[in-house]
């Protein structure tokens, strides 16, 4: 070729949207690998009551500790991280999980289980509270409820991945190895998110305790925050109940079922990770609480047909029940970040704080209605019940400028 010849000229788009791309993936990928652990005890539940002969109770209390630690740090690292920055702290967070999910499989009690699944809770919102202001920050404010609902779908293919591989694993080489395996899929996530997730270009550090003081203030003064994190805690209480205690009835006559086929169960989640990242366009279109009141009478609906006698039906059930709460999920999110302007980790911290003490109830609460209320009909009822408060509280409550 001739060296004068001019070179084709590239489009500026392209760049631009390679960046989109790539930055799509890595938050994708944060959502994945955040949840990757946090309920992974789940699939393997009726194999930590055989190996401690502990009750449906204490065994749920395996999925509760991550759970609540998650819940007490979350507010406190939405200050830190408005603090000292975003990405820094992500990182840390992804090594420092890694320690307590390699110690576990090294135990022979279930109070220290539980204790070390506590401490991978702490590790946790340093991911999950911090991405949230990161993409609230980074991405145009039209871009946010597309980019929460990636997030989120890469969220629900972490937690299913987890209990999926965990419960393979567990039936394959016993549920220590699977924890093992665990450890070392949350160091590569830490490299990946080291090395590729851009720095921030938008963040303005507020050291300023008494200022985070006065942002908490006002936090809790904002009636649509707080209605956000009421219908966060009625969110996740339904869906970790759920999830905890179905698996205890299969593997039980008529069913009989495996912990590796209870792990094909959790297949039902790759249907959020279609589902959810298309909620932002039913956000846009039909507003966030019309959105939620149709996702929660969804997953009430799937809650009760899983009381139907037939396997298939529990699996449509559970289906049609995670594919409402994962919409609730990305519609809570999306809300609190069309509701908050300033101090973006604070008010992600209290909604996970919220969020997260919901499912630590779910998994206590619900295991209690299991013993005490009938079995898996009493764990049900508890969880449509604590729905329909969540559906009240968004009816008096959402109203919306998009809406009106």
């Amino acid at each position: 070729m001739n060296s004068s010849t001019p070179l084709p000229a590239q489009s500026p788009r392209a760049p631009v949207e390679s960046r989109r791309q790539a930055s799509r993936f890595i938050i994708w990928l944060t959502g994945f690998f955040g949840f990757l652990n946090i309920y992974s005890a789940q699939s393997i539940l009726p194999l930590i009551i055989e190996t401690f002969h502990a009750t449906p109770v204490q065994a749920g209390i395996t999925v509760g500790a991550t759970i609540f630690a998650i819940a007490l740090l979350s507010p406190f690292i939405g200050m830190l991280s408005d603090a000292v920055g975003r990405k820094w702290l992500l990182c840390a967070s992804f090594f420092m999980l890694a320690v307590p999910t390699a110690l576990i499989p090294t135990v022979s009690d279930l109070r220290t289980v539980i204790i070390l699944r506590f401490l991978q809770g702490l590790f946790v919102p340093g991911i999950i509270v911090v991405i949230l202001a990161y993409i609230a920050e980074e991405f145009d404010k039209d871009m946010v409820p597309h980019m929460s609902s990636i997030y989120m779908g890469g969220s629900v293919m972490g937690g299913f991945s987890g209990r999926f591989i965990t419960g393979h694993l567990a039936h394959l080489v016993g549920w220590q190895n699977a924890f093992f395996s665990l450890a070392a899929s949350i160091l590569v996530g830490a490299l990946l998110m080291l090395f590729f997730l851009p720095p921030s270009r938008n963040f303005t550090p507020n050291r300023n305790f008494m200022g985070a003081l006065k942002t908490f203030a006002k936090h809790i003064r904002n009636a649509r925050l707080i209605a956000a994190c009421s219908v966060g805690f009625c969110v996740l209480f339904s869906l970790v109940g759920v999830f905890t205690y179905v698996n205890l009835p299969l593997v039980r006559p008529p069913y009989n079922l495996s912990v590796a086929a209870i792990a094909n169960i959790f297949c039902v989640y790759l249907v959020g990770v279609v589902i959810t990242p298309i909620s932002g366009r039913f956000i846009a279109r039909f507003g966030f609480r019309r959105v939620l009141l149709c996702a929660l009478f969804i997953s009430m609906s799937g809650a009760f047909l899983t009381l139907a006698s037939p396997l298939i039906l529990i699996i449509g059930g559970l289906i049609v029940c995670s594919s409402g709460v994962f919409v609730c999920q990305s519609t809570t999110i999306s809300f609190i970040a069309d509701s908050v302007t300033e101090g973006r980790s604070l008010a992600s911290g209290l909604y996970f704080m919220s969020y997260y003490g919901g499912g630590a109830a779910g998994s206590w609460v619900a295991g209690v209605a299991y013993e005490n209320l009938g079995g898996w009909p009493g764990s049900v009822a508890t969880v449509v019940a604590v729905q329909c408060i969540a559906a009240a509280i968004a009816w008096f409550t959402w109203g919306q400028k998009t809406e009106d």
